[in-house]
């Protein structure tokens, strides 16, 4: 399939251009802004499919809204009717149109104007049209500090500059650009179109939120840094804002350090907290160095050698019951410790040993549920 973007360097043609990349059967022409109108009927030749991402929105010239959206969609629907009449192909378009079409504005007439060229080649010549009135879509590679919400508070709180919030209980409707492209592609592959009442394609899932709780939610995601408590982040809005967020950092922030302790032992390290299943860390520990020693009521945690080799032992604390196992880095086994039994772990082995461990509950001082008690 070859199929033509335009505005193919714009925020959503970016990533769409990267999701069709990844396919082997689909061939992609591209309509930037650097090619004029007259440049279409060639670009289009043998293309089985329209993108029709381009578009102004803040232009310096307001009668550029007139020529970037109005006169800009009717050429290309002049084009898909010419492709019609001389080959009988029906060339599908997607187009993202915007929420203010038909608004009393010039970028709303602008839009509006574009939708009726495109529902005028649909009747005329029966070119399927795919019009979206996408809400505010965010992700990866959208501009900050133009006119993305999402894009300027990751931008701005990933570098620590201030952000500006008017109404923290402004209401905004969120789409993901990954959500988009899925439906583009989904079209494109021949699925049937979703209309919603308002007569336009629609995109789900689509999320909403306050303006101020969106710049929480991305602060906290920076915070997470420093606490170690992550955001639940695997899955829905909060996800697609991580994601999102983490694509904005600066190449200096591709890495952070968190806390380590040693002492003659070895040392430890907690890596990563959550909100409600426990905490990740390792430790090591030196040739003849048994650490642990201790019982709980209730946590129970992981243990996973990864390098050297470790002999854990453990006794029931009511019936006296002992169990002991080796294991080592050379495999990978995971070792579970049980409420009611003392355990240790020794490293039996002449170096030095690292263990990854996880805990099912984060470490609470108040309450730490850890006992001492020699195997």
């Amino acid at each position: 399939m070859k199929v033509l973007i335009t505005g193919s360097n714009g925020f959503v043609g970016k990533n769409l251009q990267l999701h069709l990349a990844e396919r082997k059967d689909i061939e992609v022409v591209c309509f930037t802004r650097s090619n004029n109108v007259v440049d279409l009927p060639d670009l289009l030749q043998g293309v089985d499919f329209v993108f029709h991402l381009a578009g102004v929105n803040r232009p310096q010239d307001p009668h550029d809204f007139t020529k970037g959206n109005a006169d800009l969609t009717l050429a290309l629907c002049r084009v898909v009717s010419d492709v019609v009449k001389t080959t009988g192909r029906h060339v599908p378009i997607i187009c993202t149109s915007s929420a203010q079409a038909g608004r009393d504005n010039l970028y709303g007439k602008s839009k509006l104007a574009a939708e009726e060229s495109l529902r005028a080649v649909e009747r005329s010549h029966a070119v399927p049209v795919h019009i979206f009135r996408l809400p505010n879509v965010f992700g990866k590679w959208c501009k900050p500090n133009y006119n993305s919400a999402v894009a300027t508070f990751c931008n701005n709180i990933a570098r620590d500059l201030p952000v500006q919030v008017n109404d923290p209980n402004a209401p905004i409707t969120l789409v993901y650009v990954d959500d988009v492209i899925a439906r583009f592609v989904q079209l494109m592959d021949g699925a049937d179109t979703a209309i919603g009442p308002d007569g336009f394609a629609t995109v789900a899932p689509q999320y909403t939120s306050t303006v101020g709780e969106v710049a929480r939610q991305i602060q906290a995601f920076k915070d997470s840094r420093t606490t170690l408590m992550t955001e639940r982040v695997g899955s829905g809005l909060v996800r697609a804002l991580y994601a999102t967020y983490v694509s904005y950092l600066p190449v200096e922030s591709f890495t952070y350090t968190v806390p380590q302790y040693g002492d003659p032992r070895g040392v430890f390290s907690e890596m990563l907290k959550t909100p409600d299943c426990g905490q990740f860390s390792f430790f090591t520990a030196h040739s003849g160095i048994t650490r642990g020693g201790h019982y709980h009521h209730s946590k129970t945690e992981k243990f996973l050698v990864i390098k050297g080799q470790a002999r854990f032992k453990f006794r029931h604390m009511q019936t006296g019951q002992m169990h002991e196992l080796v294991t080592s880095g050379d495999k990978s086994e995971i070792v579970e410790t049980v409420p009611g039994w003392t355990h240790d772990i020794t490293n039996i082995g002449q170096d030095e040993i690292v263990v990854m461990l996880w805990a099912n509950e984060v470490f609470d001082r108040a309450r730490p549920d850890t006992f001492a008690c020699a195997v």
